[in-house]
């Protein structure tokens, strides 16, 4: 195979190998750097056995993806305060165009659900990325990890237990979703107490990831009054020469408020049932840089 034709074959394959390494490791850049390490293996190895490259890829990346996170989880990295994946943008366009493949994908990238595979162990999280997010049968996952078909089953399982117990309810209709982040922005800026109260389920929980490096709350904030309250008073302290810009980011609508033009916050809304259930604010500038490019 020549090279130009083994870096067209990689190219076409590596948005797939990207969503599955962030999907493992929840940040971007670690991500980047799998798929990077993928693209030497690919380039190096003979190819001349290879009967099905997307699935070759795959299972490298995959690989790569559990080495990663077991050297992350290994090293016993202490974060300040609530933990958030790093923002990734989506756009599914026309690549995905069945309604409920588009639903698996954005709820499989949800910070609700990466949030929760963050507990999981790294060859759990493995299977039920490949699984749940890219639907490979277990035959090809058992084949990927090395594993029997009976093991990658309970994993399987666990993983989709572990998941279902701990993870948020929310909908995931993007069109309520932007017109409540709408609503919501709207409230908080006029400073109106009511109305914001009026978007927040009793329970809302907030959780914002600065860090360490910025403002925000060092634990989660639970309660439709102190979360309203909390809102309200950041609201008031403001954001230095402050807009703002929608985009879709890990499957559904967010807010990116801009300071001077650079990205300052990311806040996202888990809805359900009509109210707001979650509040994420991004805060940490580590997590906001490759959103550079969208200011």
């Amino acid at each position: 195979m020549a090279t130009e034709t083994a870096t067209d074959v990689f190219e076409e394959h590596r948005p797939v190998l990207l969503g599955v390494a962030y999907r493992m490791l929840g940040r971007l850049a670690d991500a980047e750097d799998v798929v990077q390490e993928a693209w030497l293996r690919w380039s190096g190895a003979d190819r001349s056995g290879v009967r099905e490259a997307r699935g070759y890829l795959v299972r490298v990346t995959t690989r790569l993806a559990i080495d990663r996170l077991r050297q992350i989880k290994s090293r016993g990295e202490t974060y300040v305060g609530p933990w958030l994946p790093e923002p990734y943008v989506t756009d599914f366009g026309d690549a995905v165009p069945d309604t409920a493949e588009r639903a698996v994908l954005a709820d499989s990238v949800s910070f609700a659900v990466l949030v929760v595979l963050e507990s999981l162990s790294p060859l759990e999280r493995a299977v039920f990325v490949l699984r749940e997010a890219f639907g490979y049968p277990y035959a090809e996952i058992a084949a990927m990890l090395e594993r029997g078909e009976a093991a990658v089953r309970q994993l399987a399982g666990r993983a989709r237990k572990h998941v279902d117990e701990r993870r948020p309810r929310y909908d995931v209709d993007p069109a309520q979703r932007r017109d409540l982040t709408e609503r919501f922005l709207a409230a908080a800026a006029d400073g109106d107490l009511e109305g914001l109260m009026a978007l927040l389920a009793p329970d809302v929980r907030l959780v914002g990831d600065s860090g360490g490096k910025s403002k925000a709350p060092l634990r989660v904030l639970e309660s439709s009054d102190k979360v309203g309250r909390f809102l309200l008073g950041a609201a008031r302290k403001g954001i230095p020469d402050f807009s703002f810009r929608f985009l879709e980011l890990n499957g559904g609508p967010a807010l990116l408020a801009l300071s001077g033009g650079r990205p300052d916050s990311v806040f996202q809304l888990d809805v359900a049932d009509g109210r707001i259930q979650s509040v994420y604010i991004i805060r940490n500038p580590d997590k906001l840089r490759a959103l550079d490019t969208l200011a």
